[in-house]
């Protein structure tokens, strides 16, 4: 995803249409939790940790976050099967998902 949106054009745009900073806690098949924040408030950039003041923070595991920003799994029904919990600001979360599509659309895999 850091890569799709390399270019400062497609920054810019990711951060008019987030407004907001995104934080991922991710959790691995042994239980193990990281977490990484994507600021799409200032910068538009990744970093390691839940940042300054998340916006919103999406936990969910490894797996599902992978098939979440290939575009293999829908937000929406991770949610409601429990899969996906969010904490702050729900509706900013909504907008996570056109971004990643975005990315994907752009990514040279």
């Amino acid at each position: 995803m850091l890569t799709a949106l390399a270019s400062d054009a497609d920054r810019q745009d990711a951060i008019k249409q987030g407004g907001a900073v995104f934080a991922f806690t991710l959790k691995n098949a042994a239980g193990e939790t990281e977490s990484w924040n994507l600021d799409l408030k200032k910068e538009g950039k990744v970093s390691k940790g839940l940042g300054e003041k998340p916006t919103v923070t999406l936990a969910l595991s490894d797996k599902d976050f992978g098939e979440l920003a290939a575009g293999k799994a829908n937000a929406q029904r991770l949610f409601m099967s429990g899969k996906l919990k969010i904490k702050g600001d729900v509706m900013k979360a909504n907008k996570m998902e056109p971004i990643l599509k975005k990315a994907q659309s752009k990514a040279k895999l």
